[in-house]
């Protein structure tokens, strides 16, 4: 778990899920993660040798501070699970959030997620704007 000043990160490693077994409970100061069952049983095999557990998985996390549910984002890529939960203002309470991970766009690694805001790819003409804009801001010495 990782905090900056606007939002609490959470990180959790889950190999071998599909995002759509994930399932995602925030309240308040609380993060529940749920993962169903994936691996070699799906599929009538017979597992020899594990290296690792292939679910299913439960956690529970409290925060420490509260945070805004239904603003959190989510994404799943190369077996991580990654929280991004917005603070909220001194003396309020968040709103609770179940979250369910749905594919947003194809990206490297095809992530998967749960965005609390549109998202959409960057055109070549943006992407390119934005790399200009770091090359000149960067001073050479």
């Amino acid at each position: 778990m990782y905090r900056t000043d606007h939002r609490i990160m959470v990180v959790a490693p889950m190999p071998g899920l599909e995002p759509t077994d994930i399932s995602i409970t925030v309240t308040g100061e609380r993060v529940t993660i749920q993962g169903r069952e994936r691996g070699p049983h799906q599929h009538d095999r017979d597992l020899v040798l594990a290296q690792w557990a292939i679910g299913p998985y439960e956690g529970h996390v409290a925060l420490p501070e509260p945070v805004e549910g239904a603003l959190t984002n989510a994404t799943y890529g190369n077996g991580v699970l990654v929280l991004a939960l917005p603070k909220v203002a001194p003396g309020q309470h968040g709103v609770a959030a179940e979250i369910r991970l749905a594919p947003i766009a194809a990206t490297r690694g095809e992530r998967v997620g749960h965005v609390s805001r549109t998202v959409r790819p960057a055109t070549t003409e943006e992407h390119v704007r934005q790399h200009r804009r770091r090359a000149v801001a960067i001073p050479h010495g």
